[in-house]
């Protein structure tokens, strides 16, 4: 495999941060799930959350910036005692938030609130649900995982989520389940859509594709089946460099849950944050959004999960 570093060098000095304009809050790896592709290996077992000091500490960052939008994620973000304290402060900073849900965990115990919580602050959900089909989620996800995902879908439907013209933001987020690049986003945007209305008599606003990147608990994953070598492989093989411009890393700034920084969230996870000029990892409470604009992107093989065919992002493919 042509390391992917060597791919750079032919931007020249090109692949940096632009202005930033997403600060995405990883508020632990508690989680009340435990899925087969998730890259931070989150868990119920997991005792990593974001303390009160580190969240205040996010705030005093973004308190100091222009950055318009917050992207809270996990683990279940939810879980983490913080949580709302996060979400109101960004709000009455004026910033638009983001919660990556998973929609089981407003079933857990004392969690029933969230629904309402979320359109209260006009929260934009991004909903895991890597299929349509009950087998598929299950066996990915957990069994239950789907008929629960989908009664917390009808709970957001009555609250107005997903509905034209509310302004009540609902998107949907598929995974492939195996060593295989996700189909066209637009397509299957179609036909979640119809299975879920006439099934379920669930709307939501689009459907996020997004390539499972060869790491941690998916890399695992792979490697017991005999399949990592030919997923890296699938991935090399169809990189586009039409999607270097587009990708998540060029204007996401990405905060762990015990402040450390880094280009984006599968790069935290592979313990590679942004470094000062001594070589010491950077923390939220020693940054300036500005400083930040114009350094170098960190790269790894990882990277062609995001450069393969029509490109992966937080917010789906990235080029038509």
């Amino acid at each position: 495999m042509r390391p992917f570093a060597q791919r750079m060098k032919q931007n020249g000095d090109g692949f940096r941060k632009r202005k930033i304009d997403v600060l995405q809050v990883n508020m632990g790896r508690y989680c009340n799930q435990a899925c087969l592709h998730c890259h931070v290996e989150a868990g119920p077992g997991r005792k990593e959350i974001m303390g009160r000091e580190t969240v205040q500490a996010v705030l005093r960052f973004l308190e100091g910036s222009a950055i318009p939008t917050v992207d809270i994620t996990g683990g279940a973000p939810e879980l983490n005692p913080n949580f709302e304290y996060l979400v109101k402060s960004c709000v009455r900073l004026k910033r638009h938030v983001i919660d990556r849900c998973n929609l089981t965990v407003v079933f857990e115990p004392g969690k029933d609130y969230l629904p309402e919580f979320f359109r209260e602050n006009r929260v934009e959900l991004i909903c895991s649900l890597p299929c349509y089909l009950e087998e598929n989620v299950d066996r990915q996800r957990g069994d239950g995982t789907f008929e629960l995902s989908i009664r917390a879908l009808q709970i957001l439907n009555q609250l107005g989520y997903g509905v034209p013209d509310t302004g009540l933001t609902l998107h949907l987020v598929y995974n492939p389940f195996g060593a295989y690049l996700p189909p066209p986003q637009d397509t299957l945007e179609q036909e979640y859509k119809r299975v879920l209305q006439e099934k379920h008599g669930i709307v939501f606003t689009r459907l996020y594709c997004l390539t499972n990147a060869p790491i941690t608990r998916f890399e695992k994953f792979l490697k017991r089946r005999g399949e990592y070598d030919r997923y890296m492989d699938l991935l090399e093989s169809t990189f586009n460099a039409a999607t270097l411009d587009y990708v998540m890393c060029k204007n996401l700034l990405s905060v762990g849950w015990e402040g450390s920084v880094y280009d984006c969230d599968f790069n935290q996870m592979l313990e590679m944050p942004l470094r000062d000029q001594k070589g010491r990892p950077l923390k939220i409470w020693e940054l300036a959004a500005n400083v930040v604009e114009g350094r170098q992107i960190l790269v790894g093989n990882h990277c062609y999960a995001c450069t393969a065919g029509t490109g992966s992002s937080c917010s789906g493919v990235v080029i038509s």
